[in-house]
This record gives structure tokens, sequence and C-alpha cells, in this order.
């Protein structure tokens, strides 16, 4: 794999399990890793105990007690992560984060700019908040891909490219390419081709088939009708069906906001677990 960094997702409860694994594989890539560990800070509580007569907050006297606390254990944990590292002869280093539900994207971004891609650990699925934050810090503002279900240090034997001829698709397909170059076969699924622009005549896929087969990519370029299906079901319907261990697609092609609330493709995979996939914006 030419991946030679990697930024891992982290929490205070992530496995000693799962650390060592990610470990274990950059050493064997030669890989750097790098973990940020991600805590929310404590709720200041001035919802509960309102304001005094001149405006200013009441803060009870165990607040402070708590944050501090808060940063005892996750440094703690940090520690305790380097620990694990070093047992994988990994070359890496762990950063502990606590932050505001709104700076998690910033810190997390500010990391992912100077890593060739990222992933998140399965555990952080557990706070919504933490992993929404950290996947759209990734992909809107970060050049990188995302990594979701699977280690990205892992070689995948066979991908499939859900691929739409936008802008995003196309920011996955790059992310991609170490994957797709070392990969035995490469699947190019378009869905509904009738509905996709055309362009120079060819047909809606062609031009990425050309591209990654001037890598020397061993490409199949597949047509499929949605039968009017949500397409994220398709793409595990279909990629699954070629026997793949990889999906790399683009990431909210429609606005967030309208992903969020109306549902959409990116929603759909990015809220399944059966399936690795690789996302970018």
């Amino acid at each position: 794999m030419e991946y030679k960094s990697s930024l891992f997702l982290i929490g205070k409860n992530t496995s000693d399990a799962e650390i060592l694994a990610v470990g274990e594989n950059a050493y064997e890539q030669q890989a750097h890793l790098t973990c940020l560990m991600l805590d929310l800070a404590p709720a200041l509580p001035y919802y509960a105990y309102g304001s005094t007569a001149y405006g200013s907050m009441t803060i009870p006297e165990d607040w402070s007690d708590l944050v501090r606390k808060c940063h005892v254990d996750i440094k703690k944990r940090a520690e305790e992560t380097g620990a694990l590292l070093a047992k994988a002869g990994a070359s890496g280093e762990v950063q502990p984060v606590i932050s505001s539900a709104i700076d998690i994207k910033h810190n997390v971004s500010q990391r992912a700019r100077t890593c060739d891609i990222a992933h998140i650990a399965p555990d952080l699925r557990d706070d919504e908040t933490i992993f929404n934050e950290a996947a759209h810090g990734v992909l809107f503002h970060s050049p990188v891909g995302l990594m979701l279900n699977g280690d990205p240090l892992i070689r995948r034997d066979r991908v499939f490219v859900a691929w739409d001829g936008g802008q995003p698709a196309a920011s996955a397909v790059h992310a991609a390419l170490p994957y797709l170059l070392a990969a035995q076969e490469v699947v190019i699924g378009c869905f509904d081709p009738a509905g996709m622009a055309r362009q120079n005549g060819e047909d809606p896929g062609a031009g990425l088939a050309a591209w990654l087969s001037h890598h020397r990519c061993p490409v199949t370029l597949a047509q499929y009708p949605s039968g009017r299906a949500e397409i994220g079901r398709c793409i595990l319907e279909r990629a699954r069906e070629a026997g793949a261990d990889m999906v790399v697609m683009g990431a909210y092609g429609h606005s967030r906001w309208r992903e969020a609330v109306f549902g959409g493709t990116t929603r759909t995979m990015m809220e399944q677990t059966s399936l690795p996939v690789l996302l970018a914006h």
C-alpha cells in the first residue's frame, strides 16, 4: 500500500485489541499512525443553575473537579494507548483532545490535513455527536478520504466503485487509488445510467474505466437499474454480489442538511457496519 500515514480517530473506550490490531498493521506497512483520542468536554451547567441578579452565571462547586477528572482520565488512557503502539512496534503518537461538540471537526480536520487517510474506531459510533462531527471534519474540511468499518492499511482484493460522475465520486476514486492499483478486481457500478450525464457519447463510467485501465487496474464496468430502490441499499446489494471487500463512493452529493433530514445514499452507507467503505467529498 502507498499510504504512509494514517489518522486513527479513537475514544477512551476503544479496546486494547482494536488499537493493537491497527498498530500491528501500521508496523507491517511501515506507516506512521496518529491516534487522535476524542472526548466531549463536560457541559457548562448554566441552564440548570441560572444566573444571579447581576447577570453572572452560578457554576456549581464540583464542576471544575469534573473537568479536571476528565482531563486526568483521558491523559491516562492516552498513555496506555501509547504503550500499546510501542508493544506493536508501530511508529506513531497519541493526542488526547477534549473539546465542545462544535470544535471536534476543527480538531480532526487539522490533523487529517497532514495524513494520507483517516479512519474511525467502531466504538465511536456509540456517541453520535462525536462520530458525526469527526466524520464531517474529515469529509468537509480535509483533502483525504475517510474509511469506515475497516483498517485503511489492509489490502483489499475486490473493490466496488459506486460511480455517478460527480465531483465527490471523483475525489473518492483518487483517494482510493492505492487500493485500486493493488486490487485483483475493480468493479465500477453505475446506477440508473440512462439518467446520468453522457460526455462525448461515452457510456456512463467508460471514462473512469479507461483511466483506471491506463493504470493497469483490472476493471469491470457494470450498469444497474435501481428499480426506484434506495441507491445506498442497491450499492450494498451489488457490492456483495460482486464479492467486494470494500466500497468506494463520493459522500454528500446533496447538501449535508438535506441528507441529514431526508436521508440519502451517504447516510445509508455511513450507518451500515457490514462492509468497509471509503468516502470522500
